[in-house]
């Protein structure tokens, strides 16, 4: 897997501009003095994930259906991404996804298939449709879904200097596609924002090539897990991340309130982790910190769970 290519980023923001409205920059002066919010919790199906999605549909081979795994805002993103651009995709999740991430994918439209106990399982029998000749999109280890993530940047790009940008990181599809949009800026400073139940991206940083972490578990579940061998979102990391850091689950939870109690905006945890840093210092920041709200789709009861935490208040 190599990294994308000028024409790709250039592609990418053409059916994203084409297709999505600009996601609001929100000032949070409550949260850090002249702090901003880029709220992709805003996009349709509730994450940034569709600007990956997008891209990499619309790069998809037309004579060949799409395929992907996931129990999560990718997969509804594949799946809005297939309507819109009029393809077909196979959204794979295992048994025991949530029921309600399972009834938004039966609300898409794609062609829903239950296989397997976990992802790993759904993952295989992805693969193996896609060795059948459909066209498997990565939720980060994909060159086109990366430039998708990357058209953010054309959004800040009015911002004056400098910034430090905080971006919610598990595979590192997101910060990778930061990154290539800040390679040129010198006044960004870019933070990648990690679970500290699931470090994967940092650890590969350190080590220079994908290594297996202990995975625990976490409000933001869609930062978990462990990266693929070779994905190129950590030699696209590794050259322009400036700090890697973690924040803990009381901080998500904070940082949930905070988002709702003061703009009341519905955030799930892995939305919420750059949140979370900033509001508890975690890194750095250079200038005005921007924190990336980069999805809404909490369960209600987590959500009341969360909002409702007597020992928080």
């Amino acid at each position: 897997m190599s990294a994308p290519t000028a024409s790709a980023v250039d592609a990418a923001l053409a059916v994203v501009t084409n297709t999505l409205v600009a996601s609001p920059l929100m000032p949070s002066p409550r949260l850090a003095p002249d702090a901003f919010l880029k709220l992709e919790s805003l996009q349709p199906t509730g994450s940034f994930k569709v600007r990956g999605a997008l891209a990499a549909v619309a790069m998809a081979e037309r004579n060949r259906g799409i395929v992907t795994a996931s129990a999560g805002n990718h997969g509804l993103a594949v799946a809005w991404a297939a309507e819109r651009l009029d393809r077909h995709a196979t959204v794979v999740i295992p048994r025991t996804a949530s029921s309600a991430k399972a009834n938004a994918l039966e609300r898409s439209g794609c062609k829903l298939e239950h296989v397997g106990e976990n992802y790993e399982e759904a993952e295989e029998h992805a693969l193996t449709l896609a060795a059948e000749g459909h066209s498997y999109i990565s939720a980060y280890n994909d060159p086109n879904v990366i430039a998708g993530q990357s058209t953010i940047g054309a959004e800040l790009a009015h911002i004056d200097g400098p910034i430090t940008v905080y971006v919610p990181v598990g595979g590192g599809g997101l910060v990778a596609g930061v990154c290539l949009w800040a390679q040129d800026r010198s006044d960004v400073r870019v933070v990648g924002v990690e679970s500290a139940a699931s470090r994967g991206l940092s650890a590969a940083i350190e080590a220079g090539r994908v290594v297996n972490v202990p995975v625990g578990r976490t409000l933001a579940d869609g930062l978990a897990g462990n990266l693929e061998a070779g994905s190129v979102t950590v030699e696209i990391a590794s050259r322009r991340v400036d700090e890697m850091v973690a924040v803990t689950e009381e901080e998500i939870e904070e940082a949930i309130r905070f988002l709702a109690a003061e703009h009341g905006l519905v955030a799930e945890g892995s939305g919420a982790v750059g949140v979370a840093a900033v509001m508890n210092r975690r890194a750095t920041s250079v200038g005005s910190p921007l924190a990336l709200v980069t999805g809404r789709n909490i369960a209600l009861p987590t959500l009341a769970g969360v909002l409702g935490d007597a020992s928080a208040q």
